[in-house]
């Protein structure tokens, strides 16, 4: 399986999404222009992936801030990822936040809130 990636600017997160080990990683700002183009081919990989998926996923997500337009997509990416779960494969979503940065573990929390696929809230040292 491939590797799809994007790489960050001062508006878009770096995603890094291995196939073939079943780790995806979100970093950085999400501020795109348009959100929903930006995260399509991320959703549109996920689509893939989720025919034959790895008995694992494991997703890292260190965002430092997303806008409300990226949080609605973030959401749909965790929709693909709770349907790869409810699959049979285990997803586990790694949140990371700031210790001082409560607004992002609120974000977390409400994600966790919504999807049922299992949460870690990882604190990271600023």
């Amino acid at each position: 399986m491939e590797k799809f990636a994007i790489d960050g600017t001062p508006k878009t997160p770096t995603i890094q999404f291995d196939m073939g080990s079943g780790v995806l990683e979100i970093k950085g700002r999400s501020i795109p222009e348009n959100s929903i183009e930006f995260y399509k081919p991320l959703v549109d990989n996920l689509e893939k992936y989720a025919s034959s998926p790895k008995p694992a996923t494991t997703v890292n997500v260190q965002l430092e801030y997303f806008n409300t337009s990226s949080s609605k997509c973030i959401l749909d990416v965790f929709k693909k990822l709770e349907a790869i779960h409810k699959g049979g494969s285990s997803v586990t979503i790694n949140w990371h936040y700031e210790e001082d940065d409560e607004d992002m573990l609120e974000a977390g929390e409400d994600y966790q809130a919504i999807i049922n696929v299992p949460f870690k809230m990882v604190q990271v040292e600023e």
